[in-house]
């Protein structure tokens, strides 16, 4: 039977006298252990699948995609150092007619071996059966086109494939890893009804696009410690006569970018965020402690007098603080399992794994532990300290009152329009500035976290209206198989439904800046921009000079260039001439990395007359129908955009995420905002409970009391808004710069919306805690609370 000492029976009562106090503060404890939990968790849990999937799967460590080249450059591809295995294959993208659909969707046809697994980006066949030979209508097709479009295998899908209709027969389902995450050329998510990876027979696929003998695209698994920029030099140098696209290592493929990306900001979430929450807790501990010692002062006498030590004593306080934090611990680790199994349940809607199974690792429950307790001793350290070391004849005593003196608020202008009750209120707060500022820090914090979620909400409606309505202005967007003449405009313009065409020129290019280099597509626009228009992130106008370049932000300090300087132009398209040219320009935009120049000049450069890569098409939305299935049959398209069901694609993901993000954001700031103002209020009613008492036995009335009370509370709110609004500011500003990428930038937009929605949430978090400290006011015992020794 363990039994327990006189001071460990002593901290079990005085825990008790105060649960509600030590709940409160524990309750903040746990949202930052949750956060903590929730983020390293998730991090820890996907960074291990990631990893096992791509070593069993055998993961591409360099990309590459060309124009057409022999299967005998397979050998020498493999002779390069350090190239372990090659797999050269035919890529293609087509147009699927689905039921049930109007607008066209996209399918990646991707060819592999019938009679081997791929040696390299291996399969997980999740069900079904493995392609047979001479079998040329078999397909896999990628689980998550599957489940959109509720198939199976034995189902069927028809692809305009080089011009001819043909019926695929799906066999099974699998997975990539290396379409973990996958979206269609020129979007921002995933569209999964629009959007399917499917893989088929190499000898069929090749025959359908004429490259029996050849390929057009490798992934190449590497030695270990081989450089991967080595590699991919020498594998530029081969492929450039073959129309090389360029190379990329693993670093720069799509999907891959788009988990680490998403990995490194779990990660620095789950650091920075319960950083925060745990200061807070800190305070409100000092504070809270700092009291609960002065009320204790001659118990701490008569303990030194039984012979307690300065350090027993010290410890026994300080294990107040480490039971509130391991309350915390255990709430928060709890809570933030829960919150972790809903955030990959989230994950698994877009990463596409065979197995994501979320874990709480016994490392992220130590360090949530360790950070708690080390927070929580700092927290109470200083109120301990004070307390002990004062002798046991001083601490019999009272503590001698503060030395007041006549302020602002006392002279006759000021006091006659505060009344008695405002001046109290304002007397006390201007007392204790320490502990009014810890309350309006915590609680300025509660605004700023309830406030990130609002503004994020709003930037993602702004842009919206950027990307979609400011900068493209089209209904639909077409692209071509092979760049075309002029005459495709013409040929766009007399199908049904179609208002008005403007013609669209891409070329892909290697464009490099010292050692700096980045693969993209150079835009031509026209001098009068209609439907396509280069807009900054606040959605203003840019106009271009007749010569030159203008390039993204983002682009320009991946080169680190500025305006006025040269950048090399690899153009990886038709006769792939050179060439220098000036950076005349920079735009912050919000999408991609992206290059424009006059639609003319790039004419020029390319040596050729009005030739089109696609077009922008307005339309009239009674015809969409009609045009969609007309597209679908030119054999020229490869792809076809309509806004409309981009837009919405983009609406129903963003709202899923933005849902779960205000939700725990709400949650989150509630607690931390009911925490501080709860026991601000009953750090101020244990101080003046003989004070008010006093008051209503003078005769005033309950409400009058509360006003004095409830009133300190208020100007602490109210006090904390404007800073909140600051900080959230602040904070929002940091976390746009922090997950700012090369894929897209959100726009910094705090509207007066996000900021007035943020006060109301913090204002009825602090009115329930304050209602329930007047609950405890209106059960004052009088005569108890007048015995009190002071």
């Amino acid at each position: 039977m363990i039994r327990l000492t006189a001071l460990n029976r002593k901290l079990l009562r005085d825990l008790w006298q105060m649960k509600a106090q030590a709940l409160a503060i524990a309750m903040v404890v746990a949202s930052g252990v949750a956060m903590f939990v929730m983020y390293l968790s998730t991090f820890n849990s996907l960074r291990a699948t990631q990893q096992s999937y791509y070593e069993q799967q055998r993961f591409a460590d360099v990309f590459a995609s060309l124009r057409r080249a022999p299967l005998s450059l397979a050998a020498d591809v493999a002779a390069i150092p350090g190239v372990s295995a090659v797999e050269a294959r035919v890529v293609a993208n087509v147009t699927l007619d689905l039921e049930g659909m109007v607008e066209p969707a996209t399918g990646r046809l991707v060819s592999i071996p019938a009679t081997r697994r791929p040696r390299v980006d291996d399969l997980f066949v999740r069900r079904g059966r493995w392609i047979e030979p001479g079998r040329s209508d078999e397909v896999l097709a990628s689980e998550a086109f599957v489940i959109a479009h509720g198939l199976a295998p034995g189902d069927h899908v028809r692809a305009v494939i080089n011009g001819r209709l043909r019926r695929l027969t799906i066999v099974g389902v699998a997975l990539s890893p290396e379409f973990i995450y996958s979206i269609r050329p020129g979007e921002l998510i995933p569209d999964d009804r629009r959007f399917g990876i499917f893989w088929m027979e190499r000898e069929a696929l090749a025959s359908a696009f004429d490259m029996e003998g050849g390929f057009n695209d490798l992934v190449l698994d590497l030695a270990p410690g081989t450089s991967s920029e080595a590699v991919v030099e020498r594998l530029d140098r081969l492929l450039e006569p073959y129309g090389g696209l360029g190379a990329i290592p693993r670093a720069l493929q799509l999907s891959h970018w788009t988990v680490e990306n998403e990995l490194a900001q779990l990660q620095s979430f789950g650091f920075l965020l319960p950083l925060i929450f745990l200061t807070v807790a800190a305070f409100i501990l000092n504070v809270a402690l700092t009291r609960a010692l002065a009320l204790q002062r001659p118990q701490i006498a008569a303990l030194k007098a039984l012979g307690y030590s300065n350090r027993e004593l010290g410890w026994h306080y300080l294990k107040w603080a480490l039971a509130i934090g391991a309350i915390g611990v255990a709430i928060g680790v709890l809570g933030g399992a829960g919150l972790g199994s809903t955030l990959i349940d989230l994950y698994n809607q877009y990463f596409r794994f065979p197995v994501l199974l979320f874990r709480v690792p016994a490392g992220v429950v130590a360090g949530a532990t360790a950070l708690t307790l080390v927070a929580a001793g700092l927290g109470a350290i200083g109120a301990v300290l004070r307390a002990v070391r004062i002798p046991p004849a001083e601490a019999m005593r009272p503590e001698p009152p503060s030395g007041y003196r006549r302020g602002a608020i006392e002279t006759r202008f000021v006091a006659r329009r505060l009344g008695t009750a405002g001046r109290m209120v304002l007397r006390n707060v201007s007392r204790h500035p320490l502990r009014a500022a810890a309350s309006i820090f915590g609680i300025s914090f509660a605004v700023a976290i309830l406030m990130i979620g609002f503004v994020f909400s709003q930037a993602i409606e702004r842009l919206i209206l950027t990307q979609f309505w400011d900068a493209e202005r089209q209904d639909v967007t077409v692209n071509f198989v092979e760049p075309r003449s002029e005459r495709a405009r013409y040929e766009l313009a007399r199908l049904p439904g179609v208002i008005a065409v403007e013609p669209q020129r891409t070329v892909p290019v290697r464009m490099h800046a010292g050692h700096h280099e980045r693969y993209l597509a150079v835009t031509g626009v026209p001098d009068t921009q209609r439907l396509k228009r280069i807009v900054d992130r606040e959605g203003r106008p840019t106009e271009l000079p007749p010569s030159g370049l203008v390039l993204s932000k983002i682009l320009a300090q991946v080169l680190d260039i500025r305006p006025g300087d040269t950048v090399t132009l690899d153009v990886l398209e038709g006769h792939r001439p050179v060439r220098t040219m000036i950076v005349t320009g920079v735009v912050d935009d919000i999408m991609g990395l992206s290059a424009y120049m006059n639609a003319g000049a790039l004419h020029d450069v390319m040596r050729e007359s009005d030739v089109v890569s696609g077009a922008l098409l307005v339309v009239d939305a009674a015809e969409e129908e009609r045009l969609s299935r007309e597209l679908k049959a030119l054999p020229a398209v490869a792809g076809v955009g309509f806004k409309r069901a981009v837009l919405r694609n983009f609406r129903d993901v963003m709202a899923a995420n933005m849902n779960l993000s205000i939700g725990i954001n709400l949650l989150f700031a509630s607690i931390i905002a009911f925490g501080v103002v709860y026991n601000a209020a009953r750090v101020s009613l244990s101080e003046r409970s003989r004070e008010l008492a006093s008051l209503r036995v003078l005769g005033f009335t309950r409400g009058e009391i509360s006003l004095i009370l409830l009133g300190e509370l208020a100007v602490l709110t109210l006090a904390s808004l404007p800073a909140g609004a600051l900080f959230g500011y602040m904070l929002a500003a940091l976390i746009v710069g922090s997950i700012e990428s090369e894929v897209y930038r959100f726009p910094l937009y705090v509207s007066t919306q996000a900021v007035a929605q943020s006060f109301l949430g913090i204002v009825g978090a602090a009115t329930v805690s304050g209602l329930l400290v007047r609950r405890r006011l209106d059960q004052l015992d009088l005569v108890a609370v007048l015995k009190i020794r002071e």
